[in-house]
């Protein structure tokens, strides 16, 4: 039996460290890491089906094309990449290489990942995706204010004497966080939970709020109008270090918090009691979740929440924060916030026509001179994770050719006319970092692939070799098969940091170089003017928004929509998934094996609904017909719908939901979406 220290590569929080104990090739055992302080619990129930997952009957071992029927068959690696070869050279030759959509999202973090786009300009281009479908509008938000993304260390939380949850629900999506917000509170802290669902989260809070969606940005700037008012700001620090406080002033003077509680629909005695907490509470911090700035006003109500840290002062100091993303780990990405416009050309001069994420169906429809004829796809399952599902599998439909790599038969892969077999987590070498804990790791390849699967990487070079390029052509650009040419890669990129040593990294997880563990404690701001920007002019010359953080009415939200689709429809993440991944999994489906609607028990009650029923749920986008759970947790006028089921799985909750950008960042607006809910007769 064999020990190796690893780290879970899956777009979450947490960025699990454990160790895992490896008998006869298969993985027999895991155990929490000691030596990584964020996540001193082990990994979570998602983290254990790895043992399913790694092995799992279901999973693709080897290429497969679909059949004259709709199904596939198994056929050899050679067949599959020459068959793939002859498409592309066609589609390249006569239509020009942007005919072909490269498309990859975060279904597992990794540097190797970076080979994917070489293979790409390597080809001569390809039209890729900008933007992003996760958080793209809040790091926008932050980078204009503070001029960066970091926060302090995870266990620093435990020292703040405030904390508010501000759409975030931690019990479920960043559990490790949840050890250090209850030694917090064993110390005196008070938790606030602010969501339009009784959360878990919201079970452990002394306090909760639950607003109209979309409406709390106008919380956040009346409760700033309020600290002003009564004089609850730290007029030193403000003085020293902020941009624009006596013009944000003059446009919140007006506002209270008795407009805000009409307009989000919560008891102004409950913002009355939070005002005098932000304003008399210290130290605080405000942890938001990334659900918030999926709306479309989602950038403006981050600068909205973060105006409250900035205005008493809770910025750079233990256990005072803005905990939104830490980006501190992320030291070999050259790009480390988001781009505040799209570059038609990369650093080689090799041309990308670009189609934005979150518009994905309607901008592959709309791509001419050339048409789009083929998509690659990988770590990503974008008929069900992108908006507009039907609209997704129309343009995929439409196109001549379609190669998915994949682990399992997911939506997305369905589609395809060739599935080549992804790798695990185990099968190939890599660095991660984190977007909330501080470490650098190793996940170390301690498994050799199940039948004959094959890391992305030997894909791509054993493509280009069937495309003609020479070796030493491929060489340029990718790194010949096999694990230890990665760990070469690694060591070299390794090479500007000296206080990374791969000796130590095999051990387990090594403190970012450079970390400042109370972010800003220099109070040093990497914004135009060295200070934070309350007012940031780029805001409104990049996104042509307010300067100032402004609240803004949903797009989705105004009541010409309500009238027709009266309920707003949440999807929030769930503790059972990683967005479409894991659900598959039997570990997984024996707590939660079909999905199921949650609704508020009066409105059910209009529409004559009861609990269990089927009901239909449906806009101009789409429907589904899915079981109905009745309760007082949700506030009216929602429903509530996890995200990540897949459509063959009973529907998506992107079949409801618009391929619209967010008001800055290029980020998704899911959240914009109007339902409405009629039993099955």
């Amino acid at each position: 039996m064999s020990l190796h220290s690893t780290v879970c590569p899956r777009n979450c929080y947490s960025t699990c460290s454990f160790k895992v104990h490896v008998e006869n090739g298969r993985i027999v055992n895991m155990e929490p890491h000691p030596a990584n302080r964020a996540t001193p619990a082990g990994v979570c129930l998602k983290g254990l089906s790895y043992f399913e997952r790694a092995h799992s009957p279901d999973r693709i071992l080897y290429p497969m094309k679909k059949t004259t029927g709709g199904g596939f068959e198994r056929i050899s690696w050679d067949e599959a990449l020459g068959t793939i070869c002859g498409r592309l050279n066609y589609f390249k030759d006569n239509f020009g290489p942007h005919s072909i959509l490269f498309y990859e999202s975060s279904g597992m973090a990794g540097m190797v990942n970076d080979f994917s786009s070489k293979f790409w300009e390597m080809f001569g281009g390809a039209t890729t995706t900008y933007g992003n479908l996760c958080w793209p509008a809040g790091l926008e938000a932050v980078r204009l204010t503070l001029g960066e993304n970091k926060h302090n260390v995870p266990w620093d939380i435990e020292n703040a004497g405030l904390i508010i949850l501000w759409g975030k629900n931690p019990v479920e999506t960043n559990i490790q966080q949840m050890i250090f917000i209850e030694k917090a509170q064993a110390k005196g802290a008070k938790l606030v939970v602010i969501d339009p669902r009784r959360s878990l989260s919201s079970e452990r809070a002394d306090m909760l709020i639950q607003p109209r969606p979309g409406t709390d940005a106008i919380i956040a700037l009346a409760i700033a109008a309020e600290l002003i008012r009564n004089g609850w700001v730290d007029p030193g620090f403000i003085d020293r270090n902020v941009l624009g406080f006596e013009d944000f002033k003059c446009t919140v003077k007006d506002l209270t918090l008795e407009k805000a509680a009409d307009v989000a629909g919560v008891p102004v005695e409950l913002l009355k009691q939070l005002s005098f907490y932000v304003g008399n509470l210290k130290p605080m911090t405000i942890a938001p979740g990334y659900g918030m700035q999926r709306f479309s006003n989602g950038g403006q109500t981050i600068r909205s929440i973060l105006a409250l840290n900035i205005l008493t002062g809770n910025i750079g100091k233990p256990g005072a924060c803005f905990h939104y993303a830490n980006l501190q780990s992320y030291v070999f990405d050259r790009v480390k916030e988001p781009l505040s416009y799209y570059p038609s050309m990369d650093s080689d001069g090799v041309f990308r026509r670009g189609v934005s994420k979150a518009k994905l169906a309607a901008d592959m429809v709309r791509m001419k001179i050339p048409e789009l004829k083929m998509i690659w796809v990988e770590r990503g399952n974008p008929v069900a994770q992108n908006p507009d599902s039907n609209a997704t599998l129309k343009a995929l439909r439409k196109l001549d050719f379609r190669v998915v790599v994949e682990q399992f038969l997911t939506d997305t892969a369905a589609e395809a006319d060739i599935i080549l077999p992804a790798k695990n987590m185990f099968e190939q070498t890599d660095i991660i970092g984190s977007y909330w804990n501080p470490y650098v790791q190793l996940k170390p390849k301690i498994l050799e692939p199940d039948g004959e699967v094959k890391p992305e990487t030997e894909i791509y070079y054993l493509l280009a070799q069937k495309l003609g390029y020479s070796k030493e052509e491929i060489s340029k650009w990718l790194p010949e098969p096999g694990d230890e040419n990665i760990q070469t890669y690694l060591k070299q990129r390794m090479k500007d940091f000296p206080e990374l040593q791969w000796e130590e990294l095999m051990d387990g997880p090594v403190l970012a170089p450079g970390l400042e563990e109370i972010a800003f404690s220099d109070q040093n701001f990497k914004t135009p003017s060295g200070k934070i920007e309350l007012k940031s002019d780029l805001a409104k010359t990049l996104w042509g928004v307010n300067p100032l953080p402004t609240y803004e009415e949903l797009i989705e939200g105004e009541e010409r929509h309500k009238k027709e689709f009266p309920l707003q429809l949440l999807s929030p993440n769930t503790k059972n998934r990683i967005h479409s991944q894991f659900g598959n999994l039997d570990i997984i489906r024996q707590f939660a094996p079909t999905p199921t609607l949650e609704m508020s028990s009066s409105d059910a009650l209009e529409r004559g609904i009861a609990d269990g029923e089927m009901v239909r749920v449906f806009n101009a986008r789409g429907e589904m017909k899915v079981s109905v759970k009745l309760n007082f947790s949700i506030r009216k006028g929602c429903v509530s719908y996890y995200n990540g089921w897949w459509l063959s799985e009973g529907g998506s909750p992107n079949l409801f939901s618009r391929g619209r950008e967010t008001d800055m960042g290029h980020g998704s607006a899911f959240h914009d979406t109007l339902v409405e809910i009629e039993k099955v007769k």
